[in-house]
């Protein structure tokens, strides 16, 4: 039976997503530095082991779900596996850790920001080869998510430029990444339902973190049950509660009109920084961050006259 579109319906899943991923930024802050607001929490977590939990427990309660409802249609050909296991290794496992790591070192907002002016530079790879043409809003948008990045991080405006040079590094790789995942997806999402994809991907990328750090490892870390539980209560409340609505989300709108709306991700991801982290977002930021939406915005736009392109970026946080 096919789902006739509710667009309300469509944008509330999708908002809903972006709420919990904004969510999991703060709390993954909140795990680097030990507290929320001014009251102790759980000891603090290495961002490899919550990037590593966080595609590893996922894997393991989405694997019997998906078994149950689709069975042997799991199965992937040979030639698309070592795509997939790509894109779970640079795309899944590095944006996720490089992401968190870039939280720990300076803070969500400019985490969040740096990293969602992915769509700027996948329009850049494809105006280079020849896929996307060089239109005067495109251009306008990379310009803007540039000086808005700039104005982020606090490389404009008065005050001495202090931000967290491994931690600014991190994020500029995280949106690399991400922009890598999408360009690499396109024609594997074509091919194969979103799910699977999404499966093998969190398969090969649990699969990196156990040859790069190996149980006995972890074993050895002696975290606590608390602990524990927060990292399995993260999986769920990270990816695959959002996953679930933001995928719900797309059978009821447009490509571009979801990306537009996962937008709210860094909004929310700032605002509940400042309630729960005490986090400050100086004016110019705030311009910043504002130009970067709008590019953003202005990325995914259609061509006036040109029929629906697919979305840039689809959100993997």
């Amino acid at each position: 039976m096919i789902t006739k579109p509710h667009p309300f319906r469509g944008y509330l899943y999708i908002a809903t997503a972006t709420l919990f991923w904004g969510i999991s930024a703060s709390l993954g802050r909140a795990m680097f530095t030990g507290r929320v607001l001014h009251g102790p929490v759980l000891q603090p977590i290495d961002p490899l082991i919550l990037a590593q939990s966080r595609t590893t427990i996922s894997f393991f309660v989405l694997l019997p779900v998906l078994l149950v409802l689709r069975g042997r249609t799991l199965l992937m050909p040979k030639k698309d596996l070592s795509q997939v296991a790509i894109l779970g290794v640079l795309g899944v496992a590095a944006s996720n850790y490089l992401y968190y790591l870039a939280i720990q070192k300076t803070n969500v907002a400019i985490a969040i920001i740096i990293q969602y002016t992915a769509p700027a530079w996948v329009l850049l790879y494809l105006v280079a080869r020849g896929r996307q043409r060089a239109t005067l809003p495109r251009i306008a948008a990379v310009v803007l998510a540039i000086a808005g990045c700039a104005l982020v991080i606090g490389l404009v405006g008065a005050g001495k430029f202090q931000v967290n040079t491994p931690g600014l590094i991190a994020a500029v790789l995280a949106s690399f990444s991400f922009a890598f995942y999408n360009l690499g997806g396109h024609d594997i999402l074509a091919r194969h339902d979103r799910w699977k994809v999404l499966l093998y991907t969190l398969a090969s990328a649990a699969t990196f973190w156990i040859v790069v750090n190996p149980p006995w490892k972890i074993v050895a870390a002696h975290s606590t049950g608390g602990q524990w539980l927060f990292l399995f209560i993260f999986a769920i409340t990270s990816v695959l509660l959002p996953f679930s609505l933001y995928f719900g989300g797309l059978q009821h709108l447009q490509p571009t009109n979801a990306i537009v709306t996962s937008c709210l991700e860094p909004v929310f991801s700032i605002i509940i920084a400042a309630l729960m982290l005490r986090e400050v977002v100086r004016p110019l930021q705030t311009v910043g961050i504002l130009a970067v939406l709008a590019a953003i915005v202005l990325v995914q736009m259609p061509e006036r006259g040109a029929r629906e392109e697919a979305a840039l970026v689809e959100p993997i946080e």
